[in-house]
């Protein structure tokens, strides 16, 4: 009988394609439903390596994706937000969590995938609440992640059949080394465990390979993941790439262990399947999930040793954006209101060094177009944004104490400022935004504008930092300084506005330069304000 290969390559990659799409679909359904706090959760409860694992494991089974996990952790780890520690118990735990994907699998609902996905259908089209949508969107996921799945199984029958493919399991079997490497291979191309995992286990349940020639494939399968937290890695900082190093020597440790330990291993799971009556899918999830608890139960004692390894091996020093307040001590809070609000003005200030930090950032963005610039200056916004919420809390659980009429003139100036810093970290990311549209657009700025730009960022940047100095010190002859460089500021602006509109007329800019221009410009005036409102607070009540 002869091949239709058209029909198999069709059928195959048609059903990894529904397969990929429903499967992140599901995800960012499930996401939605949790309310999008993955990053709190990450934040608050890995306290230490053990709880790691656990925040891992819960994450990756919400999101259904190991990959992303590890991406979310790599980011978490160079904003500041998460030690190397933490991060290596979290990688450790997704590896877990991965394997609820195919234990899903080893489910076999196929038949009504159907059916499934038209109830997902439902909820999505015709229910208005989006709490309902979401579930709609995770429901119709797991249908197509089924029906995607029938699709390869389909696919893959009459692969059996083909002496190539004979030959190829003979092979595997002889070397199970080169199934590793067939699975790494693939996951790195697939870029998803989840798939290459389920492609397995359509494999093993057609008897196109045996057991002994899968579970090496599936070794394999855990080395490919890393390559996302690898490339979510590059460009950001040590941190970061020390945590995707501990993924990849994670995974590779222990796929070596099992290899040596293979022979034994498939006997257990020969065991394990026989005594449970396991169909031949739930037999590579239950491989899978074996393989990755006894890894991490095997590793979790090396964590410091990992961490120190990967210190070694990629060397260096850099300064990272601590998201995580450092003052706010909720003890002095009832004990001591008066020191309280020492600590928040400390708190404060840091915020306000983040958003100088910031402008500068933004600065050079303008300068260089340098993604670098950009990236930092987004993940400053944020933390400005986290510091914000924490002090703003702080601050509400200090006003329900009983304290003095100064202390309550120092908390009114206190909350203001922690507004007006919050705005300043949006008006740079505002001109942050302006920046990318300029480099998407190819919009070019004449060297005229280009000078008016760099002379406001200057003074705007001088201003804001002698505002904050002044809320450091209480020094009514730096307010004042600020004061008179926001009148700057608002002349510059009127004056370079007047000249921008001259630049159109001549036809030396043009109108989207310009748009760019203007919204810079004011993006820079209401900073210079939001600066004096700071100065004007100090003058007003010492802080």
């Amino acid at each position: 009988m002869e091949t239709n290969w058209q029909e198999i390559l069709f059928t195959f990659f048609g059903g990894l394609g529904i397969f990929l799409f429903s499967i992140k679909y599901m995800g960012d359904g499930l996401q939605k439903a949790a309310g999008d706090r993955l990053r709190a959760i990450l934040d608050r409860f890995t306290t230490n390596p053990f709880m790691g694992v656990l925040v891992g494991i819960i994450v990756t089974i919400l999101i259904q994706s190991s990959s992303g996990t590890t991406v979310i952790v790599v980011g978490l780890v160079s904003a500041g937000f998460m030690t190397l520690r933490q991060a290596i118990g979290v990688i450790m735990g997704a590896n877990i969590g991965t394997t609820v994907t195919a234990f899903i699998i080893g489910l076999d609902v196929g038949e009504y995938a159907l059916p499934i996905i038209a109830l997902g259908t439902v909820l999505i089209f015709f229910f208005r609440k989006h709490s309902i949508q979401n579930v709609g969107q995770v429901v119709f996921g797991f249908g197509g992640l089924f029906y995607g799945l029938e699709l390869m199984s389909d696919g893959m029958k009459p692969l059996r059949e083909l002496p190539a493919f004979i030959d190829m399991t003979v092979n595997l079997s002889h070397l199970p080394i080169l199934g590793v490497f067939v699975g790494t291979v693939f996951t790195l191309i697939v870029q998803s465990s989840s798939a290459t995992v389920a492609i397995l286990q359509g494999l093993y349940s057609e008897g196109v390979l045996n057991l002994g020639t899968s579970l090496p494939v599936l070794f394999g399968d855990n080395i490919g993941t890393t390559i996302t937290a690898v490339l979510a890695s590059l460009g950001a900082s040590i941190t970061a790439r020390r945590a995707a190093a501990v993924h990849v020597l994670f995974n590779v440790l222990g796929s070596v262990v099992f290899l040596i330990l293979l022979v034994p291993f498939t006997a257990y799971i020969e065991w394990i399947s026989g005594l449970l009556n396991l169909e031949a899918k739930m037999q590579i999830a239950f491989a899978h999930g074996s393989f990755n608890v006894a890894n991490t139960i095997i590793q979790f004692p090396l964590i410091g040793a990992w961490a120190y390894l990967v210190t070694k091996f990629i060397p260096g020093e850099e300064r990272t954006i601590e998201f995580a307040p450092k003052h706010l001590d909720v003890h002095f809070v009832d004990t001591a209101p008066s020191i309280a609000l020492g600590q928040a003005k400390e708190e404060i200030i840091r915020m306000g060094n983040y958003s100088v930090q910031g402008l500068q950032e933004t600065y050079q963005y303008l300068l260089t177009k340098s993604k670098k610039n950009a990236e930092t200056g987004y993940q400053l916004e944020q933390a400005i944004n986290n510091l914000d919420q924490k002090i703003t809390e702080y601050l509400v659980l200090i006003s329900a104490e009983s304290i003095s009429s100064a202390d309550s003139s120092r908390h009114t100036v206190l909350m203001e400022t922690v507004r007006d810093i919050e705005r300043i970290g949006d008006h740079f990311e505002n001109i942050l935004e302006l920046v990318d549209y300029q480099e998407e657009n190819k919009v070019k700025l004449t060297p005229e504008a280009m000078a008016d730009l760099e002379e406001m960022f200057t003074l705007t940047i001088e201003t804001v930092q002698k505002a904050l100095d002044a809320l450091d010190t209480s020094d009514h002859d730096v307010a004042r300084e600020v004061a008179q460089q926001e009148d700057l500021i608002d002349k510059m602006e009127r004056k370079f506005r007047k000249k921008h509109i001259m630049r159109v007329n001549e036809g030396a800019c043009s109108a989207q330069a310009g748009i760019v221009f203007v919204d810079i410009v004011s993006n820079l005036e209401r900073i210079g304000d939001h600066s004096v409102n700071i100065a004007e607070a100090i003058l007003g009540n010492r802080a």
